[in-house]
């Protein structure tokens, strides 16, 4: 198989499997890098560290899924334009996001520095855990830019049809996340500002190693960051903005939930903590196929063949559905073992794995989502994705958390979520049916054939 698809001719369903594997990986890898900070910190420390890392994340993973929102803008833009065969644009809408993201990368790095503490506030912090906190999370946004960096080349060469490079990035920052953290938290004394300090440490060297890669081999169409054209400054912000903005919808989301198991106390942070470690591992087939259809129906898309973008959401749907079915049902089995590789104390994981037993076979449902709204993306429909997001997270998954909160204690908190995700997937089907999203035009070219 080619390093690099073209996914506008063959087989849809050998290509998918082929191109997405390595973005499963690549996943994988980025989530055991969480887990490996959780498994050190754990060990090493101890479970108020952990809950510090967990309520820290919470912010982190907003600032990610800001980055993973125009991400998708990017990937959508660029896979139709690799669709469509216009090297010109492609090259120039690789400069405007540059542009767009480096500039937004140090600002988000400021503003987040100087704001940690009040973000930890309004998140219900223990005060016990704050000051560590506070500090894991302002190392984490000094470092920023190592983060946008080697997420966006990732984006570039997934869009170009290679999923395999992508995986050597993240396999350098892991190998040296595992082999900093001790080093770090223990043999420098360093405590749990030395697992922040490996995190940013081990991003940079996987964004250099990016740069180095894409200038000497050439895949990457980068020429020397320049302010854009105002078209593809204008495309870029269009589609990057809302994109990011609704996954600060979802992270935003994540936060409101979070100051709901916050009120439970240490034990309960720190037990859904270590959950969502492996609800990440649970949805990472969803997460694979959602950025793997979006660049696969973007081609089509790109070269107006929509018989295929049907084809591949067809696909999807039957994928996720089996695979999300399997690894459920795996978590459910060894939900006790699993959350105590990460903490020892009994309360913290009867409520861990309380919580997985639950919710864990209703992921299959939200994988719908991810792989509908991914094939809905990549249409360019971004603002329509931001409300289907809005509804999801804030009509549905936070208010009904709330109230099953409040109805069965801390079990609640699963049993919400659980029902949030099955409404989600409605709301999905109906508006990738019904909706209108594939009478969006993005590229220059079909504008001005409209016009």
């Amino acid at each position: 198989m080619a390093l690099s698809h073209d996914f506008t001719k063959g087989n849809l369903f050998k290509s998918m499997i082929f191109y997405s594997w390595p973005i499963f990986l690549s996943n994988l890898l980025q989530v055991s890098f969480q887990i490996i900070d959780s498994y050190w910190v754990g060990n090493l420390l101890g479970s108020r560290e952990v809950g510090a890392i967990s309520i820290s994340s919470t912010v982190i993973f907003a600032v990610l899924s800001f980055i993973i929102g125009i991400n998708g803008a990017a990937l959508t833009v660029l896979s139709q334009q690799k669709g469509a065969d216009d090297a010109e644009g492609l090259r120039k809408s690789v400069n405007a996001f540059v542009t767009l993201l480096g500039c937004l990368a140090i600002l988000l790095g400021i503003i987040g520095f100087f704001s940690s503490q009040w973000l930890l506030q309004l998140l219900g912090t223990p005060k016990s855990v704050m000051p560590m906190a506070v500090n894991y999370l302002q190392i984490n946004f000094a470092g920023i830019l190592f983060l946008f960096g080697y997420n966006f080349i990732s984006t570039i060469l997934r869009a170009m049809g290679d999923s395999k490079t992508p995986v050597q990035f993240v396999v350098i920052a892991v190998i040296l996340n595992a082999i900093l953290d001790p080093l770090f938290i223990s043999g420098f004394n360093m405590g749990l500002d030395g697992a922040a300090y490996a995190t940013i440490f081990s991003q940079g060297a996987a964004f250099l190693y990016g740069v180095y890669h894409s200038v000497k081999t050439g895949k990457v169409p980068f020429e020397i960051p320049h302010w854009p054209e105002r078209y593809y400054l204008k495309t870029v912000t269009a589609l990057g903005l809302p994109a990011g903005l609704q996954m600060l919808l979802i992270s935003g989301g994540v936060a409101a939930i979070m100051s709901v198991v916050a009120s439970f106390g240490e034990d309960v942070v720190a037990g859904f903590g270590v959950a969502q470690r492996m609800d990440s591992l649970i949805m990472l087939p969803a997460m694979t196929l959602g950025s793997a259809v979006n660049s696969m129906a973007g081609q089509n898309i790109g070269a107006n063949k929509w018989d295929r973008v049907s084809l591949v959401a067809r696909n999807g749907i039957y994928l996720i559905l089996s695979v999300t079915l399997l690894i459920s049902a795996i978590v459910v089995a060894g939900a006790s073992w699993f959350i105590s590789l990460f903490v020892k104390d009994a309360e913290t994981i009867e409520f861990g794995a309380q919580y997985l037993r639950s919710i864990a076979f209703f992921y299959p449902f939200l994988g719908i989502n991810f792989v509908l709204n991914g094939v809905v993306r990549a249409s360019g429909a971004m603002v329509q994705v931001l409300i289907l997001n809005l509804i999801s997270f804030w009509i549905l998954r936070y208010p009904l958390t709330y109230l099953f909160a409040q109805w069965f204690g801390e079990r609640g908190i699963a049993y919400g979520m659980s029902v949030s995700f099955i409404i989600s997937s409605i709301f999905a089907i109906l508006y990738y049916k019904l909706g209108k999203w594939k009478d969006i035009r993005i590229l220059k070219q079909d504008k001005e054939k409209d016009a």
